[in-house]
């Protein structure tokens, strides 16, 4: 890190700078100082200059291999007899499991995120087109996770992304006025715990299309390396973490979610509304520690959930 100075109308201008390479571009941060500093306040300033710059270094970290080593072989095994523990087989879902699913799932990823519609609610609204006297946001949105589940069950893609675009307005396109766009310039992300505690931040809105692009090469590069739910595990915490929208992530992520592990010929998943503290602890140990297995752990808790209730409608 050095000093700049900028010299006008007789007066001097400090700025702490620095340089930063990522790959091949070069990243440039710079601090404003102040103007005609002596040099103890000079001093006192680049110092806390120095902190903040190295803070932001930190947020424009490169997301590699997110399970940061190669999985061994052995591992691998470990994971596909995971799969086989499965207790749901996607060749197996009939077109009512389908919609009994969609309808389970969609009570389930809205309600998580502060959705006011009851489970009956739901299905009669997706059933019968009958309104229950509640918000009108709550209702579109319902009608847009549904849109989105037969959205990609048909369509060919992976991840892109268009798809994560696609996926958000189709969620969004009646209830927010910025369906289907990333956060904007300024729009930064930070979730807060208990007692105003930071448990989350988004990825830097300048960052956002860069390590999308990073994790779906990612993608890419060890699909038919890894098994389908790492994939899928992998992808949904990731997506979460880098946080590309103004709102609207977790639905986004969790249909993502559903896209690979279909996409990988194993059924869907629902996260349910009761275990949503739980969802929140693995993805806060695979942003602090990148420990998938508690994520996994879960899928497989739920997975055994959803059979259960799709045999029981």
């Amino acid at each position: 890190m050095h000093i700049e100075k900028r010299v006008g109308n007789g007066k001097i201008k400090y700025f702490l700078s620095h340089s930063y390479r990522e790959g091949k571009k070069v990243h440039k941060f710079r601090k404003y100082l102040g103007l005609d500093l002596k040099k103890e306040k000079l001093e006192e300033r680049k110092i806390i200059a120095e902190k903040l710059i190295l803070e932001e270094i930190h947020k424009y970290k490169i997301i590699k291999d997110p399970l940061n080593i190669d999985l061994s072989k052995k591992e691998i095994e470990i994971i596909k007899n995971i799969e086989k523990q499965i207790p749901l087989k996607i060749k197996h879902l009939s077109e009512n499991a389908w919609k009994t699913f969609s309808k389970i799932f969609t009570y389930n990823t809205n309600a998580i995120e502060g959705s006011k519609l009851n489970k009956k609610e739901v299905k009669d609204l997706l059933d019968e087109d009958k309104w229950p006297n509640k918000s009108k946001e709550d209702i579109a949105e319902s009608f847009g996770v549904e849109e989105a589940i037969r959205l990609i069950r048909k369509t060919k893609e992976h991840i892109s992304l268009k798809l994560m675009r696609e996926i958000h307005k189709t969620v969004f396109r009646n209830s927010k006025n910025f369906a289907g766009k990333f956060r904007k310039k300024g729009e930064e992300v930070v979730v807060l715990g208990n007692e105003r505690r930071i448990v989350h931040e988004g990825a830097p809105q300048t960052r956002i299309v860069y390590l999308l692009r990073e994790l779906i090469n990612w993608y890419e590069k060890n699909k038919t390396k890894y098994p389908g739910i790492i994939l899928a595990a992998i992808v949904h915490n990731q997506f979460e973490n880098i946080h590309p929208f103004a709102d609207g992530n977790g639905r986004v992520g969790r249909i993502l979610l559903n896209n690979i592990l279909i996409k990988h010929n194993l059924p869907p998943i629902n996260i349910d509304f009761k275990n949503r503290l739980e969802y929140y602890e693995t993805l806060q140990k695979y942003q602090n520690n990148q420990d998938i297995k508690p994520t996994l752990d879960l899928f497989l808790k739920e997975y055994k959930s959803l059979q259960t209730q799709l045999k029981s409608r």
